[in-house]
């Protein structure tokens, strides 16, 4: 896509510093029942609980990038300021084609930098939000590579989330330049707590100058040990 040949509007028309969000979900066949419901149910709380605090909701910019079905991933919804954010409806099936949405998303991640740029918004470093049940089922090496690197030279911050017994936490840690100290297992389905705790982290980095340390949360509310 190229960033310089439509304007975004919403960066012409609201000049307020930006902090990129991007969710990588995974909605492969074992996510089905229960836990895409309750994804969906999370989401639905993010966007409630960015719209309702007047700096995020202009400020957070959302981009959600789903991978499953047959070895895809894909764009579920484009860049959107938090006040124009709409849930998506995820639905589970297939494949883990982590690698492709890992690389799919960095992509994105940089043309948005670049119409920044263009636009001349100032922005804090985007978070990259990596969810899992499952190992990879395309060659993903590649792909972590790139984001530990991108990670390393503070292009990004990631954050990957382990959900459920499925997921592997060392396969997760290698998108990570933290290694297996940036990965999350989250307790049960509590979806809905993690989602209240990225809508309140997504508040402070916001309200925190481009190239600034911002104090999170506790994760103690969702997330378990690492098994």
């Amino acid at each position: 896509m190229d960033n310089n040949a439509i304007p975004d509007v919403a960066l012409v028309d609201n000049a307020e510093q930006r902090t990129p969000l991007v969710l990588v979900l995974d909605c492969s066949g074992s996510m089905a029942g229960a836990p895409i419901q309750q994804l969906n149910e999370g989401l639905q709380l993010l966007e409630h609980e960015l719209k309702a605090d007047p700096i995020a909701a202009k400020r957070v910019r959302v981009l959600i990038v789903t991978f499953g079905g047959m070895d895809s991933a894909e764009v579920a919804g484009e860049w959107s300021d938090a006040m124009d954010f709409v849930a998506p409806q995820l639905a589970a099936s297939g494949t883990t084609p982590t690698g492709q949405a890992i690389d799919l998303a960095l992509q994105r991640i940089e043309e948005e930098k670049q119409a920044f740029r263009t636009a001349g918004v100032a922005y804090t470093r985007p978070w990259l939000f990596l969810m899992s049940d499952g190992v990879p089922t395309d060659h993903w090496e590649g792909a972590a590579d790139g984001c530990r690197q991108a990670e390393a030279a503070n292009k990004v911050a990631v954050f990957p989330l382990a959900v459920g017994s499925g997921a592997d936490d060392d396969t997760l840690a290698a998108f990570s330049h933290r290694g297996k100290a940036a990965v999350k297992r989250l307790d049960g389905l509590k979806f809905s707590e993690l989602f209240l705790w990225l809508s309140a982290s997504m508040k402070v980095v916001s309200q925190s100058r481009p190239g600034g340390h911002a104090q999170l949360p506790a994760t103690d509310t969702w997330s378990s040990a690492p098994t």
